[in-house]
């Protein structure tokens, strides 16, 4: 397995290791992931999420090629702004989402783990005449929750005044910190690259703060849940459409049918009719009734028994106190109103359809 910088500090922190994405990572730490969630959405939680993919785009025409094959508005995003955004197939299926920052000469990409690797030689492949450079000598550290800025900006006088989804560059200690503000929280909070060789020094000066506590992978799992936000490979993936994903909104007008750079990337023909002629499926939340956990592939299914979709994520919800999932479902299903349940080993759980997220986001705009 593949380690992070800071893999020893985890395990000196008393953390349970696990594979991820080909790396260890640590599941959880001694406070354990009810209270490590908790933890985060009323003080300031640290991730370490160093093995996701770093990458830097150059060249003159570097804005252009990349909106040739993401379907989003690269050329419109302002200069220390970060725009979430997917790769597309011909058939409008997904094989990873991103965040792209735009750094006036540059473009500042973070890819998914698990995908990085194609996703560099797509980039490669596709981004004619254009540098892909692969960051691999800097580390990356999330800090979430209601008193992230708070504590964060002690650290890093400035960062106070980030709005959500800038991205910036600030020193620390002479040390140049690329900082964005964001995260996979639901909660205001940063997500800061940082190099290698400061990586230990740098979260152990957040650590040093009551208000922050190490994370792991068990509780960002359960807090990204309650924000309503996808996990790739289980929420969506190359069979799922942005459509159906209920991603609507990341494919800003300027992109869709009638907008000024409709279409062009791939899978346009797929996706973008789907504006107007509804998915046959889509991804919606739920509660669950009663205390039982409702989990991934559990199958959705009407009062007679007869399949309407499935599970994509599932889990119990510490801020709410139940079980809640998020499932792809037959839109005629959803249309009727008809109520739901989970086949969980034979029985019948009902379910209540919620808006997502389940809990309210707390992103800070200004």
């Amino acid at each position: 397995m593949k380690r992070t910088a800071l893999c020893d500090l985890h395990i000196a922190s008393g953390a349970r290791m696990v594979e991820f994405a080909g790396y260890e990572m640590p599941v959880q730490y001694p406070l354990g992931v009810m209270k490590e969630h908790l933890w985060t959405r009323e003080n300031a939680g640290l991730f370490d999420v160093s093995h996701m993919g770093q990458v830097m785009l150059r060249g003159e025409n570097v804005k252009a090629a990349l909106e040739a094959i993401l379907p989003v508005d690269v050329l419109g995003l302002a200069e220390g702004s970060q725009r979430y955004g997917m790769f597309t197939t011909e058939k409008g299926g997904i094989t990873d989402d991103l965040m792209f920052a735009n750094w006036g000469d540059e473009i500042f990409m973070v890819v998914n783990a698990g995908c990085k690797e194609q996703d560099f030689a797509y980039l490669k492949a596709s981004l004619v005449n254009c540098e892909v450079d692969i960051i691999d000598d800097r580390s990356l550290l999330a800090i979430q929750g209601p008193k992230a800025r708070e504590v964060f900006a002690r650290m890093v006088p400035g960062v106070e005044a980030m709005t959500f989804m800038q991205s910036l560059k600030f020193d620390w200690q002479g040390v140049e910190l690329w900082v964005s503000c964001s995260g996979y929280t639901g909660e205001d909070g940063y997500e800061v690259s940082v190099p290698n060789d400061q990586a230990e020094v740098f979260a152990n000066a957040l650590l040093a703060y009551d208000e922050v506590e190490w994370i792991g992978l068990g509780a960002r799992d359960s807090l990204r849940l309650e924000a309503g936000l996808c996990l790739y490979g289980h929420d969506i993936d190359t069979t799922t459409t942005p459509i159906e994903a209920s991603l609507n909104w990341a494919i800003q007008k300027v992109r869709r049918l009638e907008g000024e750079r409709a279409g062009g990337f791939i899978g346009a023909d797929i996706i973008l009719p789907q504006f107007t002629n509804k998915p046959t499926r889509k991804r919606v939340g739920f509660l669950v009734d009663g205390r039982a956990p409702v989990r991934e592939g559990v199958e959705i299914v009407d009062a007679s028994g007869e399949v309407k979709g499935a599970v994509t994520s599932g889990g119990f919800s510490p801020s709410l106190a139940q079980p809640i999932v998020m499932a792809y479902v037959s839109s005629q299903a959803l249309d009727s109103n008809e109520p739901l349940f989970a086949n969980v080993r034979g029985k019948s759980i009902p379910l209540n359809q919620a808006a997502m997220p389940f809990v309210p986001s707390r992103y800070f705009r200004g």
